[in-house]
Formats: structure tokens, C-alpha cells, sequence
């Protein structure tokens, strides 16, 4: 049954959506009434998911009068105290319950906090609450492989091969949307290098639209250009096979349909592209990348005034200028941005007056104020709002809760917002969860410039779980997978008063049998590894540093294999927002006898990772074992995550153990070197074992290569060698 909400209007101004049950809301109560007769898709969303957790408890659900409700929901657009998307969960003195909101969206979240509370503690003890958006936008980040033709970043990795056809299946879309819409998301953003071939039809260019979807047969590279270049080698595009037959009109209804799917639960769609790529357009009507092309300028720029007209439920759309205009100045840049993307959206609001649209210029190789010197005529258009994007963390969110990059940026913005985007390019095989962090990360982004965030990767594409080994058929989608992780930083982003105990109670309602305060603590510890080990080796882009494989690029690590050996994290220093001491530093203040009260040293940090791993795996042995799939699955994760713990722990001493002796030559800080870099491959021997458990390896990355934990294993043994063959210059015995 599809619930249906009345519309009722009174002589006051409020509009009354009214979900009628029977009287008393209790628990014992064995059928409820709606009384329906208005189509509401966002709170008709929320309706399902109460009558899904009400038939935990065998209530079954009737037509019925208005007069009878036992819950409404009551939408108030001048609401003093509840803004665009907040709620109000109201317990009158008749023991009813009402959902009150300032419009649909708000409804629909009160809605999904009220199905909540009933899973966690029962319809009889629903308990109050006013919440509103603390940031106003709360979206994902997602690079779309659509066809190999036209590619996003991520396109020559596992991840995306592997999901390429599920960027063109509906049933992934409407699981993805309704889960983000649980998890309070309201923002989709789809990355591409050059998307218009395999989404739009450009009058006058109608010859680039591509049929069918296509993945490339090559035997691909480990490597290729960080920045996103040489995708459209013949090589590649030349050997190719058809993945899916469908036509560009096909197509074309196949995203107004995600699109409109999407804003049926609240959530926008923004699209955002690299430049200048022409990927699928080979070279057709003179078009080619070159900053000074006039062909090309028109090209774009129709094709983004096309997409607008194409897609009525397209909310935005978002450039970077610079990946590939090598030799431009930030001028040249700025100005082919206006003349393509600019005046293509400023000929779309002029044509559709009455519709608001988002213009994202990322600020990045160029500078904040010369865009908006340069972007002034579409800033000042009623009809747009224009924002800025920047990498608030670099690319790890997982590293620091205060993150310094954007001091600068702040300024130069004065007066305008951007949309921060918060990269995870840290975490993508284990099941990660830490409220803490999160909690406090996002309430020290800077509010007074924040529109809000998108979260998501560039070295992932969060598609349909592939290395779970039993993931299931059809495969788990990734932020199921990773709900936990999902779920904190849309709910946080949302409502980041959200306490522990409300994330302990939806632990308890999903594993009722798993303990919530174990698996909490355990959860959160195990995840902290991540953060205070990227605290402290700190390589600010994807391709500088990835944790769960120990590797960067072979450059950015300094040898030939890219993984991260002792000479790297001894010279790597620490995150900028962190109190983490660097390895230099420390034995500098050793040698000196000049200790630092305000920094925390590396054998300290090394013992931070072995509290949290040791927390970790003490509370996972409180849990009993259970036939429950997702908590197996879960624990298991926790266990290996503790055990990269242990690695990083003992890696981080024996590294320091080394810089002191290779300083000072006393043999006793080499036998301590090796000592704890004999305990790392000790743990990484174990947390090999785990993964592999679990999940298929090698992993395949585009930004750094094959993650083989077998092979890193014997990396982990040559750091013992180093430590055992070092003979200090001037210390030689």
C-alpha cells in the first residue's frame, strides 16, 4: 500500500499533511488508520518507513478519517523556529503525535527520525525533538565511470571497471537514493572528465552523442596520468565491448528518470567536470582541447546550456579549470570558464526565467578573487546562485579534525559560500565508524562561509561492493556496506548534536544481540587508527598516501616500489593541524636534552595506535559470537583495522628508533629498531591474513597501483634489513 497524505487547508495559512491512525499509540495497538488522499512522494518516502517498522510489532494499517490520527504531519511554511528542511516532533496532550515542518523535505526527515525512534524503543516512547539543517547542503562526491569514452578520474581502477554498468541500472540509483535520503544526504554530485557525449544531444553537434555503453578490453596499465590524461588513447577507446545497447534517447529518459527519483527524496543533482577534456568526441567538427579553440569554446557552451534544457530536474553544474590547460595563466583559464560554462548557463536562465539553477566554480590552479572579478555578470543573476568548491581537507578527511588549508580562502571569499569537499581518499575496504571525529570535524569547518559539503573519493567509485568475498547477488552497494560510515557524516552534517547514545541505540536496534557498547567502543577505536596515523605521516593527496595499503606513487615515496619504508616516515612530517611532534624534531629534542611539553612525540603517537587496536580487540572479545552476516562481517573488520593498528604502532617506533640511531650511533636504539620493526611484520602478517580472509586481493587502484598485501609483505621485511644495516656516518664502530 502506497499511504497518500491530505492537504487540508484551514482559514489560518497552514497547509496540514495528516498520516491518521487510531487512538493511543501504544505498542499493543494492532491496527492503524491513514486517512489519504493527496500524493506526497518525500513524506509517502517517510510513511513507508513507519509502516515498515510498525509491522515489527504487527501493526497493520487501514483507511481511516482524519478526525482519528494519532500522528500528522503538520507542514507550516512560516514557522519561526523550524527552517527549510528542519522538524519539529510534537507530543500533544491527547498522547498524539505530530511531525511538524516548514515544507516537504522537513516532513520527510521528521518522518525518518520518527521510523527511527519506533525501531529503537517503540512507538509508546517516541520522545521529542526540534532539529534543523545544520549545513544546508549535505551531498556525495561521486567520480561516474558511464562509458569508457567518456571516463571520470577514477576510470582506470577495480572500483569503477567493476561498476561501469551499474552507473546505467535504475534498481542501483533508487537503493542509492533512498539510502542517502535516510542518512539525511540531499545532494548528488556526478564527476566527470566530459560527460555531454553520453548524456545530451548538442543542436549543431548532434554527431558526438554516443549510443550504447562501452568498456575497454585493453590490458590496462598499473599507472596512468594523475591528471586524468591519455584516457582516450586508441589503445583504450580502440578495443572496446559493448557493455549495455542503448540508444542517447534512451539514454536521455534513463537520467530523468534517476533525476527525478532523486528529487522525490530531496536530493539535487549537480554534474561537474575537469578541464578542458573532449573524450568521445574524436576529434568531430574541429573540436579538440586546445584553450584557444573557437569551435570548442562554442561546443561547450551549448552543451551546457543543453543539459539544462534536456534535464529540468538538473539542479547545478561545476567546473575546475586547470587539469588540462598546461601553459594557461589563471586569466586564460578564467576566461575560457566564462565564455563555455558561464554563458552557457546564462543562456539557459535567460531562456527558463522561472527556474533557479547552481553555478560550482571549484577554486583550484586558479585564485578565488579572480573569479569573482571575472564571474560578476552570472553571480549577479537572481536566477543562480553561484558557490565555490574547495578540498577542505586535502584529499583525507581521516587525518585531522582541524584542518588549516583553507585559512587563506576563507578571506578571499568574504561574503560568498562554497560547498567544501571533503575527500575520503583513506578508507574504502573496511567498515569504518568513528562519531567522535566526525562530530567534531564538522564543527570546525568555518560556518559563516559553508553552504555545505560533498563527501566522497577520487581513487573510489561508491558503487556495488566487489571484494567482499560473500557480498551477495546482486552485490551490496558500498554505502550499505559502509553505512555506518555514511550514515555519520549526513547525520552529523545535519544534526551534529547527534550523541553517542542515539548511535549506541541504532547499533542495538540493527545487532540487537552484538552488545552496543562493545561494538561502539570497539568500532570507534579501531576507526581512530586511521586519523592519528594520517595525523601524523601526513601525504596530502590521494596519490601521496593511501593507509590501508601503505603506498603512495614511487615518486612521492621515493623508491621504485611506492610503499612507504622507515627512510619516508622519517621524513615525512605530520599533518599541519595536528600537535604530532615529527620524527626530525623529536630526535633533535633527544640529542639536545630539549623535551616539547606541547607536542605529541612519535613513540607516543605509536602508543596511541596500540590503545586504540588493544581497545578495539578487547571489546570485540566481550561480543559473542553471532549468526548475524553484517555483525560477522563487521567484527571482522574491526579486528583487521586493529591489526594495521599494530603495524603503524610498531612501524612509527622502529622508524624513530632508526633517526636516533643513525643520529647518536648508540646500538641500543638499533636493537630497539629492530625489535619493533620485527613486531610490525609481525602485524602485518596478521593483518594480511584478515583482509585476505574477507576480501579479494591484489587490489587494483588508479592512484596507487596494485594493493598486494603479500607482496607489501616482503617491503615490511626489508625495513628490518635497513634498521639491521645501518652504520651511522659519523658514528662508524
Amino acid at each position: 500500500m502506497n499511504p497518500k497524505i491530505t492537504i487540508l487547508k484551514p482559514a489560518a495559512t497552514l497547509v496540514v499533511l495528516c498520516l491518521l491512525f487510531t487512538s493511543g499509540c501504544n505498542d499493543a495497538q494492532k491496527e492503524l488508520k491513514i486517512f489519504s488522499s493527496y500524493d506526497n512522494d518525500m513524506v509517502g518516502f517517510s510513511i513507508q518507513e513507519i509502516n515498515k517498522e510498525l509491522a515489527e510489532y504487527n501493526i497493520s494499517v487501514l483507511p481511516g478519517a482524519y478526525e482519528d490520527a494519532d500522528i500528522s504531519f503538520i507542514i507550516q511554511p512560516d514557522h519561526e523556529k523550524i527552517k527549510s528542511e528542519g522538524f519539529k516532533i510534537l507530543i500533544t496532550d491527547k498522547n498524539k503525535i505530530e511531525v511538524i515542518a516548514s515544507d516537504a523535505a522537513g516532513a520527510m526527515y521528521g518522518g525518518l527520525e520518527l521510523a527511527e525512534q519506533i525501531r529503537i524503543s517503540g512507538l509508546k516512547s517516541v520522545e521529542e525533538t526540534t532539529q534543523n539543517p545544520y549545513m544546508l547542503i549535505r551531498g556525495t562526491k561521486f567520480n561516474i565511470p558511464l562509458d569508457v569514452r567518456t571516463p571520470s578520474y577514477t576510470d582506470p581502477c577495480d572500483a569503477a571497471q567493476k561498476n561501469m554498468l551499474e552507473m546505467w541500472n535504475l534498481g542501483f540509483w533508487k537503493e542509492y537514493i533512498d539510502n542517502l535520503a535516510r542518512y539525511r544526504y540531499n545532494l548528488i554530485s556526478l564527476w566527470s572528465l566530459h560527460p555531454f557525449p553520453s548524456m545530451v544531444k548538442v543542436p549543431g553537434y548532434e554527431d558526438i552523442a554516443l549510443d550504447n555503453v562501452e568498456r575497454s578490453l585493453v590490458e590496462w596499465e598499473e599507472l596512468y596520468n594523475s591528471n586524468g590524461i591519455g584516457f582516450d588513447d586508441p589503445s583504450i577507446i580502440n578495443n572496446t565491448e559493448v557493455l549495455k545497447e542503448i540508444s542517447i534517447d534512451e539514454k536521455i529518459e534513463f537520467w530523468k528518470e534517476v533525476m527525478a527519483y532523486g528529487k522525490s527524496r530531496n536530493i539535487r543533482f549537480y554534474i561537474i567536470t575537469w578541464n578542458i577534456f573532449v573524450n568521445g568526441t574524436e576529434g568531430k567538427y574541429g573540436i579538440t582541447d586546445k584553450i584557444d579553440n573557437p569551435v570548442t569554446r562554442d561546443y561547450f557552451r551549448e552543451s551546457i546550456k543543453q543539459m539544462f534544457i534536456t534535464y529540468p530536474d538538473l539542479a547545478g553544474i561545476g567546473l575546475t579549470a586547470g587539469e588540462n590547460m598546461h601553459g594557461s595563466g589563471s586569466a586564460e583559464k578564467e576566461d575560457w570558464a566564462y565564455e563555455t560554462f558561464a554563458r552557457g548557463l546564462m543562456d539557459a536562465a535567460t531562456e527558463i526565467p522561472d527556474r533557479n539553477f547552481t553555478f560550482i566554480h571549484r577554486q583550484h590552479m586558479t585564485g578565488a578573487k579572480e573569479i569573482q572579478e571575472k564571474f560578476r555578470p552570472l553571480i549577479e543573476l537572481d536566477n543562480v546562485e553561484f558557490l565555490f568548491s574547495f578540498k577542505y581537507a586535502q584529499a583525507h578527511v581521516m587525518s585531522s579534525v582541524v584542518q588549516p588549508f583553507s585559512k587563506r580562502f576563507v578571506k578571499d571569499i568574504e561574503g560568498m559560500k562554497t560547498l567544501w569537499t571533503l575527500r575520503n581518499d583513506d578508507n574504502y575496504i573496511y567498515r569504518w565508524g568513528a562519531p567522535d571525529f566526525v562530530r567534531e570535524f564538522i564543527k570546525n569547518i568555518p560556518l559563516q562561509v559553508s553552504k555545505g559539503f560533498y563527501y566522497g573519493s577520487d581513487q573510489w567509485v561508491w558503487g556495488r561492493d566487489f571484494l567482499t568475498k560473500d557480498s551477495g547477488n546482486p552485490r551490496e552497494l558500498e554505502i550499505v556496506k559502509h553505512w555506518y560510515q555514511w550514515m555519520l557524516w549526513g547525520r552529523l552534517g545535519y544534526n551534529p548534536e547527534m550523541t553517542n547514545e542515539r548511535y549506541m541505540q541504532i547499533l542495538k536496534s540493527r545487532f540487537p544481540d552484538a552488545g552496543s557498547e562493545n561494538l561502539f567502543e570497539a568500532w570507534q577505536s579501531a576507526s581512530m587508527i586511521y586519523p592519528v596515523t594520517t595525523g601524523f605521516h601526513w601525504g596530502a593527496l590521494d596519490f601521496q598516501w593511501y593507509i590501508e595499503g601503505c603506498k603512495s606513487t614511487p615518486a612521492f615515496a621515493q623508491n621504485e616500489t611506492g610503499f612507504h619504508d622507515v627512510n619516508r616516515f622519517i621524513n615525512l612530517p605530520p599533518h599541519p593541524g595536528t600537535n604530532f611532534q615529527s620524527i626530525p624534531a623529536y630526535v633533535k629534542s633527544v640529542v639536545e636534552a630539549d623535551p616539547s611539553d606541547s607536542l605529541v612525540n612519535p613513540l607516543m603517537v605509536a602508543g596511541m595506535l596500540h590503545k586504540h587496536s588493544d581497545n578495539a580487540v578487547r571489546a570485540v572479545e566481550k561480543i559473542k559470537p553471532v549468526s548475524d552476516i553484517g555483525l560477522k562481517l563487521t567484527l571482522h573488520d574491526i579486528k583487521t583495522m586493529a591489526a594495521l593498528g599494530k603495524y603503524y604502532a610498531h612501524k612509527i617506533a622502529g622508524s624513530t628508533y632508526v633517526a636516533l640511531y643513525r643520529e647518536t650511533g648508540e646500538t641500543g636504539y638499533q636493537s630497539k629498531a629492530v625489535e619493533e620493526l620485527t613486531g610490525a611484520l609481525t602485524a602485518w602478517k596478521q593483518y594480511a591474513q584478515l583482509a585476505m580472509e574477507q576480501n579479494h586481493f591484489p587490489l587494483w587502484t588508479n592512484r596507487v597501483g596494485y594493493v598486494d598485501l603479500v607482496r607489501i609483505k616482503g617491503w615490511v621485511e626489508d625495513d628490518i634489513r635497513i634498521a639491521r644495516s645501518e652504520i651511522p656516518s659519523d658514528h662508524t664502530p
